[in-house]
């Protein structure tokens, strides 16, 4: 089979490494529009269960990335002058110009043809399969948006990722309030000397403290300074360019159109706050090649591959956008004592939340931690009301 990837990042190396384990001969090219080496973002994470299948699928790729990773198993929260610690699952963050270049070295490993400088904006004759991972901006996918019913929805928050030469022990959450309203960051080590440092705020924050108008100095100057405290001197670090954001949630009604398929973000975006889009984009690349390997016509493996996929992202697109409406709602949560709020920041997630009063829901999840009836009620419960909330604001969307 002749299959091209469009597009360089962690979804089209992965997929074309594991269609060459499955069988040599496939002819895989993968075309990536920037320079080699060149990369925007910082750090990425990831949990132990990714890993898990990344050894499972090619423990060779699976092994470098382990070994070039730092691990956390904390959580720290920072409201004011106030830290909560808290032991959490294990988590990873690996430089997302590492895991590139790892991957990339493996897939020339096995023969797959890297083409770098070089950009598609149509599918390319003669392929049997055209595989558009080439971002939430995808060319292949806007050529053809009237098909695919791409739809994308804007969050109301403001954000900005950025680096710091401040290393980061445990995944950190800092909360900061200003005369303007709270801002706050994310932050977490992803290798030796650097950490990822997301800042978020609302709008009105936004233009109050004047981020709208400041240059990079002075936004720089500005939020080391609000965020003083945890950076313990270190500077804020902007790739050249970067700006505030707003997320796009992006979701399409189908992933695919004659031999043409979306990958990762090109098909569907999660909301950054719950840190799994480049887990997502390797799963996908993971159960597209699991379809190909299983179904022999090309139709029957893009539509299992549609169909599972959408499956298995209902509860993490659920939890994205509960998670985003968590930090929409900041002043809801902010003020309970520290280790309430941390606790609700861990629940985040819930589709409950947002509709229990937090003090109640504190009090109750604390009770359902202690009995076996109320921690199968609520995860009876749990993903019941995720579907019938998603069903209504789908309702309404129509």
């Amino acid at each position: 089979m002749k299959v091209v990837c469009v597009g360089g990042g962690p979804a089209g190396l992965y997929l074309a490494i594991l269609l060459k384990r499955q069988d040599a001969s496939h002819d895989v090219t993968v075309h990536e529009r920037n320079p080699e080496g060149s990369t925007y973002g910082w750090g990425v994470t990831y949990w132990r269960g990714l890993l898990d299948k990344l050894h499972e699928h090619d423990p060779e790729s699976a092994r470098a990335v382990e070994e070039h990773s730092v691990r956390w198993t904390d959580g720290v929260a920072r409201v004011g002058d106030v830290t909560t610690r808290h032991r959490g699952d294990e988590g990873f963050g690996i430089g997302r110009h590492r895991l590139l270049g790892l991957l990339a070295a493996r897939a020339r490993a096995l023969d797959v043809r890297l083409e770098f400088r070089s950009e598609l904006t149509r599918p390319p004759a003669g392929a049997d399969l055209v595989v558009a991972a080439d971002g939430v901006h995808s060319a292949l996918r806007t050529r053809a948006a009237g098909h695919f019913g791409t739809r994308v929805t804007a969050g109301r928050n403001h954000y900005i990722w950025l680096g710091t030469t401040k290393v980061f022990d445990a995944f950190t959450f800092a909360f900061t309030e200003t005369e303007h309203g709270w801002i706050w960051a994310y932050g977490y080590g992803y290798g030796a000397g650097h950490s990822t440092c997301v800042v978020e705020c609302s709008p009105q924050t936004f233009t109050g403290l004047g981020l709208d108008r400041a240059d990079e100095a002075e936004r720089a100057a500005l939020l080391e300074k609000l965020f003083a405290d945890v950076l313990d001197g270190h500077p804020l670090i902007a790739r050249p360019g970067a700006g505030w954001l707003t997320f796009r949630t992006l979701t399409n009604r189908t992933w695919h159109h004659g031999n043409l398929v979306l990958l990762g973000d090109a098909a569907h975006t999660t909301h950054y706050s719950i840190g799994a889009g480049t887990t997502l984009a390797l799963e996908d690349a993971m159960c597209l090649a699991g379809t190909l390997r299983t179904h022999a016509g090309l139709p029957e493996a893009l539509a299992a591959y549609e169909q599972r996929r959408r499956a298995e992202l209902l509860s993490v697109q659920s939890a994205a956008r509960y998670s985003a409406q968590w930090y929409e709602n900041l002043p809801r949560y902010i003020r309970l004592p520290p280790h309430r709020m941390f606790a609700l920041l861990g629940q985040r997630h819930s589709p409950l939340l947002p509709h229990v009063p937090p003090q109640l829901y504190y009090g109750l999840d604390k009770a359902a931690g202690q009995l076996e009836p109320l921690r199968r009620f609520k995860r009876w419960l749990g993903p019941r009301a995720a579907r019938a909330l998603h069903a209504r604001s789908t309702a309404r969307q129509g």
